[in-house]
């Protein structure tokens, strides 16, 4: 169902510019009707850069997946969601200083990791972000159920690999992106995003096994490759709102 211009904002945006003020609540309010994947990145970039609201939500709609996915792996889960808020207010005011509007996809990522380095600037803790974190300091919030806490220390122990693994497994488990897609959205090669999953995921199994032989979590019995559905169905459902 096409929803429409936002706010009133006329469908011609010849000679305008982007409203900075722009909220994320504008961006969500068309994920409904996202733009046709044929339209492709480039002729939203180009719309929004003239001030098309619903150009710049249709981008949400393709990247937040990614930009949520990239700060999980990063900063403290309770503080996620307003990031991605940030990473979106900060990109709309510098589109025109994007070059090639088909990379729209890995300008976003790097901004989204300045993000969170400017997160830990601010808190004094830039370590947490350039070296593999501790699980002991993911700094998850608490859960209430048995299935939310064994997520989040899945997701700790996730966390504690180092980034080249981190990023792409958490968009994979806990996002629900494609190997391809990951690849496509951040500019990685599909070859590294492979390597990388496939790696990332082998050490996530033996850590999944040295934390069940000290009891702290439960893992699948049948261990092995049964056991990745499982880890991936906790983690996006401990994720979900």
């Amino acid at each position: 169902m096409h929803t429409g211009m936002i706010s009133g904002v006329s469908p011609s945006y010849a000679g305008t510019t982007v409203d900075s003020r722009l909220t994320i609540r504008d961006c969500r309010a068309v994920i409904t009707a996202p733009a046709p994947e044929a339209t492709g990145d480039t002729s939203l970039v180009l719309a929004a850069r003239g001030g098309d609201r619903a150009a710049f939500g249709g981008l949400y709609a393709r990247y937040a997946r990614m930009v949520h996915g990239i700060l999980l792996a990063k900063v403290p889960a309770s503080d996620v969601d307003d990031l991605v808020q940030d990473v979106f207010l900060r990109a709309l005011p510098r589109l025109c200083d994007l070059r090639d509007v088909a990379r729209f996809g890995p300008w976003l990522a790097a901004i989204t990791r300045n993000c969170a380095n400017d997160y830990y600037r601010r808190t004094r803790a830039v370590a947490a972000v350039t070296e593999s974190l501790p699980e002991d300091e993911a700094e998850l919030p608490a859960s209430k159920t048995a299935p939310d806490a064994e997520a989040a220390k899945i997701l700790a122990l996730v966390r504690s690999l180092s980034e080249a693994y981190r990023e792409p497994l958490i968009l994979r488990l806990v996002e629900g992106m494609t190997g391809p897609e990951i690849a496509a959205r951040t500019g990685l090669t599909p070859g590294s995003v492979r390597v990388n999953l496939h790696r990332g995921m082998q050490q996530l199994r033996e850590k999944l096994a040295q934390a069940s032989l000290r009891g702290t979590i439960q893992t699948d019995p049948c261990g092995g490759k049964n056991s990745a559905p499982r880890e991936k169905n906790l983690l996006r459902r401990r994720n979900e709102p």
